[in-house]
């Protein structure tokens, strides 16, 4: 069995190379910043730049800016007059992440929304053609049913952390909040006949979920 250590490296060996504003960030986030680990980083970022170009998205929803790193990723796809919306409830990441959408030059393309996802998300008049979930595993299921309408038939919605550090196979941990959070959805999703989603078991888990039906 190959070290998972040496594996990994070999991985981000092989693959394109991050930026110089993306470096910077993340070594940003991990000196300022608490739960630093929160940040998808290169390879998770190289994967939702990879699925927004193929997607070519007028417009994109983020719940859960963090730092902006993945935002500044999504981004990368967005069609010639795209846009993305962004929402974060933590006031004070405000600024860091707006200074990287200044750097990497998508300020006036990227929306920054502070406050709970669950009052913003409806005041966005927006069709989302890409929707990126990353926050409060909580409330994973009311950001399903808000979006669901926001998206086109033909649209997507990643969810990261659908595995939840292998809690999701723990019978001692499905009375825990976040994990019960993370079940609910995973369920949701799998019994919505109106979708087909998959399992990307890339760190924690990304599930891709696919719009098919109104």
């Amino acid at each position: 069995m190959a070290d998972p250590v040496l594996l990994d490296q070999y991985i981000l060996n092989h693959i394109s190379p991050e930026e110089d504003f993306l470096k910077e960030l993340d070594r940003e986030t991990h000196l300022k910043v608490l739960r630093s680990r929160m940040l998808s980083g290169h390879l998770q970022g190289q994967i939702l730049s990879m699925i927004s170009r193929m997607i070519r998205p007028k417009c994109i929803l983020e719940i859960g800016t963090f730092t902006g790193y993945s935002a500044l990723c999504l981004a990368k796809g967005l069609a010639e007059d795209g846009e993305l919306h962004t929402i974060e409830i933590d006031d004070e990441l405000e600024s860091i992440a707006h200074k990287y959408f200044r750097k990497a030059g998508m300020a006036d393309r990227i929306f920054q929304h502070i406050g709970d996802a669950r009052e913003i998300i409806p005041s966005i008049d927006r069709k989302f053609d890409l929707v990126f979930v990353d926050a409060d595993k909580r409330e994973y299921p009311d950001y399903y049913r808000l979006v669901f309408d926001h998206i086109p038939v033909g649209g997507f919605l990643l969810a990261d952390n659908i595995l939840w550090n292998g809690k999701v196979v723990e019978p001692e941990s499905a009375d825990e909040e976040q994990t019960r959070g993370i079940l609910e959805f995973n369920d949701l999703v799998q019994n919505d006949p109106r979708v087909t989603n998959v399992i990307l078991p890339v760190r924690d888990g990304i599930m891709l979920v696919q719009k098919v039906a109104e």
